[in-house]
Parts: structure tokens; C-alpha cells; sequence
């Protein structure tokens, strides 16, 4: 039993879904009367198998019911940063091919810059609220049975992410041919086997939604039986009291989480009762190696660590026991997949050199594709193995085949465990007039990892002071969600260059890094 029918039938009043700050509940019938009425609306609206719709929400109750609603429909879903600028947002919604938009009233501002933006979309509705252009997504189902459609193949989601350079990219692959009730993805066993998950587990989800993780593992966890307990944002405390309440047994969290926790007082971290926690897991952005050991040390060796991406072509696993012998390592491949090391002609590399990290797949894993973009897909694959993908990481495995990371190709940020590319800052930059270059990237942070730093090179040299720097910043809030905006900008008269002008940024970046295991941790 993969499906909301099937666990409504079994566990009606079971919650599916708790809200961790208001208690709100949606439980498994609720759920599935639901989503069934909104996969009716798509229906009438004209939307079949292999269409395209969006979600640009805060952490809301509604956000599962409208991934269930795809999902049950054959659809495509694209979940989409409610932090970005309307531009930002905008090119998303537009590119992704959405015909039918879900937003909150929270986000109204946004939602009415966004409909000149958006064009494709032809139905827009707000939950909580209306604007103008917006209808109320509560009337809207409630017109609709909640009767299955008659044919409920399986859809999924189709996330962006914006790989090493340029716009965003939208991982697609095509529908898995399965229907709902034949389960969600191919990985809910994944999660069942490698974490221990199913109709017992209490899921603890931290982080904001529209990220694959934290969205993924929300309603595979839920497939599986699973009750979810979702933080509208992030709190220490609060995640610690949850856990209690609740009695979370497993949850997941970014580095940044972990030091957050780890800086809250003694009696604080002693106040709460965290046994029924059996697993914690945790990726997106690596984790120090005195922070995980701090972890341990709290919690016991109930750590999972993975390192995988957007992309989903493959994911390595570390439990805690294999981490303490094997510090700074991220794991070694799970079944179904293996790692290669190249250099940059595609050449495999031996144990302990560092290089592009691929992973080899086969089937529906490897047939992933950056909507719209062939060349970026074809970049992504090894040029003589189709199904050898990268994220564009650069690594080495040692003589077990525990991969550890050694840095990011185009200098890619993960601050906080988002990731941030530099080029689409540059690209902001230069178009402010008095900037004749710059050089973007990511300098040590204590409590995110890293943090943008921003180097300029002023197109008159005399201009570069603290009124420059704040009109430069200035320009970036404009043009850019907060989370990409440099959090220092520094001058330099010149660049150090190749003999054809290409800018090297490494000699830039490296005395931020002096003193640290790698440019990454």
C-alpha cells in the first residue's frame, strides 16, 4: 500500500500530516478526499498525463494535498522557492510549462507580480485568500467530487536546479508507466530498507518544502504509512520539543541545524527527551567533522549521512558506525549504483585522486534530462557512458570505496545546505555599470559553511569605497532572492588571468580557506 486510498481505508483518523507549530492535522482520509477532489479539478481543467503544474507556498498543510493531487494524476509538479524574486520565481513557473498554479495568501505580493510573468498558467488559485486573478482554492475543490479519476497514473516531480552554471534547470524524466496505487517512487523501499521506515515511523521535516530532500522524503516516509511533522521554519528548541511531543523517530537536518542545536545551552538540550529518536538523518551541504562528532556524542550513533542531488542519479550512505572510522567520509555507493572518478578528459582515476565524480546507474535512474536543455544534459553525462552522470563535484574514494568530497566544479556555494551559484550573481553584478568584473564565491562560515563574498574589480579604479560596496549591494537585493546577496564585497584594481584573459578565481578564493580541511568543510 503506496497510495492515500490505501492508507485511508486502513488508518482513516491516522494523521498524515501534523504541523508542528499550529498542531494542525490532516489525516490520511482527509488527505485522500482531497487530493482526489484537486486531481479532479485538473482534469476538468484539461490537464492530462505528462502536463506541468507549479506550487509556490510556504510550509503550509496544503502542500502535501497538492502533491498527492499530481501524483494521482500523472502530473508533473514543480515546487518552487517562495524566497525568490519575482523574476526569479517567474522563469520557473514560465519554463517549467506549469498550466495550473497554487499559491498562499501569504505570498500575495509575489503572486501578483508573478501573473504578467507567467503567461502559460491558466489557472491560478490561493489557498487562505484571494487576490485579484486568483480564485479561492478551497471553493475551487470543494466543486469537484472526491471520486478517483478513473485512471490514476503515477506522476512526479520535476525540480530545478541550477547544476554549476546559468538559469535553473528542470530535472526531468518521463512518467514510470506505474500507477499510484503500485507506489509513489522507487525509492520509498530505498527508505524502508536503508532507514527502518514504515507505518510507525513519526518523520520530523525541518526544513522549508520546496526542496527535493525535505519534500521527498516528506511523502515517500508518508507512502510507506508514515506520520509527518512539518516545521513551518526552523527552531532549535522548538525541533527538540517537537521530537518529545511527537515522539519523532526519525528526522533530518542540514549542518547548519546541527550547530544551531549544538550552541543551544546544556539545560536547554537537557530538557527534552529525544529516545524515541532512532534515526537522524542528514546531507544537502557536508557537515564539519567536529560537528558530526559533536552529534554522535549527544545523540549516539544514530547518524545517517548521504550525499546525493536534485538530479537523483545516484546517492552514497554513511551510518555512524562507518563515519567514526572513517571521518569526512560521505559513504560509499548504495545498491543499484557505483562511483567512478575521472579527470577531465573522462579518464577513471585510481583510489585517492581526486577528480569528477560520476555515478553509474541504469534504467529510470539514468534517464534524467534538464527540461528544455540538451546540451546542459549532454554535459551532465560521461562522453563514452550515457548512464554515467555528475552533480559537477569533485572528489576520491579510497580503497573501500568511501567517497570523500574535495570541492565543487564553477566554485558552486552550499551555505546552510542551499545551494548558491556564483555565475547568477556575477551575471547581477555586471550589469551594474560602474563594475568592469567580478569574481564570486564561497568563504568560511561557522554557522552555515560558507557565505558569499563578492570580489570587484570598479570600472574606475577611484570609485571603490564603503559607497560603492553599499550601492553594489543594493543592486543585488534588487535583482536577487536575500539567500544569494554577498555578504561582504571587496575591490581589486585587476584579476589574476590566463594569457587569453579567462579570470582565475581559485588564487582569489584560496586565503579565505587557509587553515581549513578542504575549500568545502
Amino acid at each position: 500500500m503506496h497510495d492515500p486510498t490505501s492508507h485511508a481505508r486502513r488508518w482513516p483518523d491516522k494523521p498524515a500530516v501534523i504541523m508542528g507549530g499550529t498542531g494542525e492535522t490532516l489525516t490520511f482520509a482527509e488527505l485522500d478526499v482531497r487530493s482526489k477532489r484537486l486531481a479532479r479539478l485538473f482534469h476538468a481543467e484539461g490537464l492530462r498525463p505528462g502536463d506541468h503544474v507549479a506550487i509556490l507556498m510556504e510550509n503550509h498543510i496544503r502542500y502535501i494535498e497538492v502533491f498527492w493531487a499530481a501524483f494521482r494524476s500523472g502530473l508533473y509538479l514543480t515546487a518552487v522557492n517562495h524566497h525568490l524574486t519575482p523574476g526569479e520565481a517567474g522563469y520557473i513557473i514560465d519554463d517549467c510549462d506549469a498550466q495550473v498554479l497554487v499559491m498562499s495568501e501569504y505570498k500575495a505580493g509575489l503572486a501578483t507580480e508573478l501573473v504578467a510573468l507567467t503567461p502559460k498558467v491558466r489557472r491560478r488559485l490561493m489557498v487562505d485568500g484571494t487576490v485579484p486573478e486568483y480564485e479561492s482554492y478551497e471553493e475551487a475543490i470543494a466543486a469537484h467530487p472526491a471520486e478517483a479519476l478513473d485512471e490514476e497514473p503515477l506522476g512526479r516531480t520535476m525540480l530545478y536546479s541550477s547544476g554549476s552554471t546559468g538559469r535553473p534547470k528542470g530535472v526531468w524524466r518521463p512518467l514510470s508507466g506505474r500507477t499510484v496505487q503500485q507506489g509513489k517512487a522507487a525509492l520509498g523501499p530505498i527508505y524502508r530498507d536503508l532507514y527502518d521506515m514504515g507505518p510507525d515511523t513519526v518523520y520530523l521535516s525541518p526544513a522549508p518544502i520546496y526542496h527535493s530532500a525535505p519534500l521527498l522524503f516528506s511523502t515517500d516516509s508518508m507512502a510507506l504509512g508514515a506520520t509527518v511533522v512539518i516545521m513551518e521554519r526552523f527552531d532549535a528548541e522548538e525541533a527538540l520539543a517537537l521530537i518529545e511531543k511527537y515522539r519523532v523517530t526519525h528526522a533530518q537536518f542540514v549542518a547548519t541545524m546541527f550547530a544551531r542545536m549544538l550552541k543551544l545551552p546544556e539545560e536547554v538540550r537537557g530538557r527534552y527527551d529525544l529516545s524515541s529518536l532512532e534515526v537522524v538523518i542528514h546531507g544537502a551541504a557536508p557537515c564539519p567533522v567536529p560537528v558530526k562528532q559533536a552529534m554522535i556524542d549527544w545523540l549516539g550513533p544514530i547518524l545517517a549521512e548521504y550525499y546525493a542531488g536534485t538530479e537523483d542519479t545516484g546517492a552514497t550512505l554513511i551510518y555512524s558506525d562507518e563515519w567514526l572510522a572513517h571521518p569526512g567520509s560521505v559513504g560509499r555507493a548504495i545498491d543499484g549504483c557505483a562511483i567512478h572518478i575521472c579527470d577531465s578528459d573522462g579518464n577513471e582515476l585510481p583510489p585517492g585522486e581526486v577528480g569528477r565524480i560520476y555515478f553509474e546507474t541504469s534504467g529510470e535512474i539514468a534517464a534524467f534530462q534538464y527540461y528544455g536543455e540538451p546540451d546542459k544534459t549532454a554535459g551532465a553525462h560521461h562522453p563514452e557512458h550515457p548512464n554515467w552522470t555528475a552533480l559537477g563535484d569533485l572528489g576520491r574514494v579510497d580503497d573501500e570505496g568511501y567517497l570523500y568530497l574535495a570541492d565543487r566544479e564553477a566554485f558552486m556555494i552550499i551555505s546552510g545546505g542551499v545551494n548558491i551559484y556564483p555565475q547568477e550573481i556575477e551575471n547581477v553584478l555586471l550589469q551594474h555599470p560602474g563594475v568592469a568584473d567580478a569574481a564570486v564565491f564561497g568563504v568560511p562560515n561557522d554557522e552555515f559553511g560558507e557565505e558569499v563574498k563578492a570580489i570587484v574589480q570598479p570600472a574606475d579604479p577611484s570609485a571603490a569605497d564603503e559607497t560603492f560596496a553599499e550601492e553594489l549591494m543594493a543592486h543585488c537585493a534588487r535583482h536577487l532572492a536575500k539567500f544569494k546577496w554577498p555578504r561582504s564585497i571587496e575591490f581589486l584594481e585587476d584579476f589574476p588571468r590566463s594569457p587569453t584573459g579567462k579570470l582565475y578565481k581559485a588564487p582569489l578564493r584560496e586565503k579565505y580557506w587557509a587553515g581549513h580541511a578542504s575549500p568545502i568543510i
